[in-house]
């Protein structure tokens, strides 16, 4: 149950979101492509985010770029 405390855990780093194009999942609503999110948590393959409901979601990390301007 580790993933309860995430919201209140400190950020690790931004990420910046590059596009919101999924051919699968619905995630346009929860992502802006252009706006900054803090990580929570990572693994491999996601990236546990603040999203646009302001609750914790997972999101694979090809949505998004290290590179912060």
């Amino acid at each position: 149950m580790i993933h309860k405390g995430w919201e209140q855990r400190d950020t690790i780093k931004q990420i910046k979101c590059v596009h919101a194009d999924a051919k699968k999942f619905v995630v346009d609503n929860m992502l802006t492509p252009g706006k900054v999110y803090d990580v929570k948590n990572e693994t491999d393959e996601f990236y546990f985010i603040i999203d646009n409901s302001n609750r914790i979601g997972g999101f694979r990390k090809n949505y998004f770029s290290e590179e912060i301007e």
